[in-house]
């Protein structure tokens, strides 16, 4: 069984939130980390590993530093990382980012591609679905949990106060949510393996069955009209009363919002 998890490096938000002048984010300049739903998806591709022997490849799309987060899954147990990097893949809206990863994966062998149901930096729970489309291939979005059965997989799909059971042909794609799996911990000897490991990279040239229009910002339909960091908030009202006064102060705000 091959299975490939598609992973990004994400913003770390506590370090804070930059972004370019035409509204995109300034990548560049901000700390990162692999993106949780990502994580826990490449949890799922390990137990499968680990259960059948799996393959697992880590495929990303940034610039030339998401190289860390590919070298991190494969500390935890990947065995293949895929690096898909160029300067005319920059500014990508979910559309051709989907694009772009749908053009790398045709150069790939899979049974199975996982991915997360959303990245942190943009929550559009978009770009998983949209590969599938594009290598036309079924998809169960919000995966909580799997199981191989024959040459399916079966998905317990979450939905409100209850989950869907769905059963798909493999190959298929999954996004998965955080219940899919604690991710495991880096081990000293992967770490160690994982520096040494040779990372493929790939460019725009080895992008399979892609137009050069729904490549990068050019190809991107979203367009930002305004874009900022999180605003700050006022110092608000500060008030001086005793416990008996407070009680009644609290109440009356509450009253006047028409919260109570």
């Amino acid at each position: 069984m091959k299975v490939v998890v598609c992973i990004k490096q994400v913003p770390d938000t506590k370090g804070g939130v930059k972004f370019n002048p035409d509204g995109t984010l300034d990548r560049a300049a901000m700390m990162t980390i692999m993106n949780p739903d990502d994580k826990a998806g490449l949890e799922a591709a390990l137990r499968l590993k680990d259960q059948y022997g799996a393959e697992v490849t880590v495929l990303t799309m940034g610039l030339p530093k998401a190289e860390d987060v590919l070298r991190e899954a494969m500390a935890m147990g990947a065995d293949k990382g895929v690096l898909v990097t160029d300067r005319v893949l920059g500014g990508a809206d979910t559309w051709a980012t989907s694009q772009t990863l749908a053009g790398a994966l045709r150069n790939m062998e899979y049974d199975l591609i996982i991915t997360g149901r959303q990245a942190i930096d943009g929550d559009t729970a978009q770009v998983g679905p949209q590969i599938s489309e594009h290598l036309n291939i079924p998809v169960i979005s919000y995966a909580q949990n799997l199981k191989i059965e024959g040459d399916s997989v079966i998905v317990e799909r979450q939905y409100d106060d209850r989950y869907h059971v769905l059963k798909a042909k493999m190959p298929c794609l999954i996004t998965a949510l955080a219940e899919l799996g604690d991710p495991r911990y880096m081990t000293p000897g992967g770490i160690f393996d994982a520096c040494k490991a040779e990372i493929t990279v790939w460019g725009r040239a080895d992008l399979k069955d892609v137009e050069d229009s729904n490549l990068g910002l050019k190809g991107s339909p979203t367009q930002i009209a305004k874009a900022s960091d999180k605003v700050r908030k006022g110092a608000g009202e500060k008030v001086a009363l005793d416990p008996a006064e407070s009680v009644d102060y609290i109440v009356g705000k509450l009253k006047e919002k028409h919260v109570i």
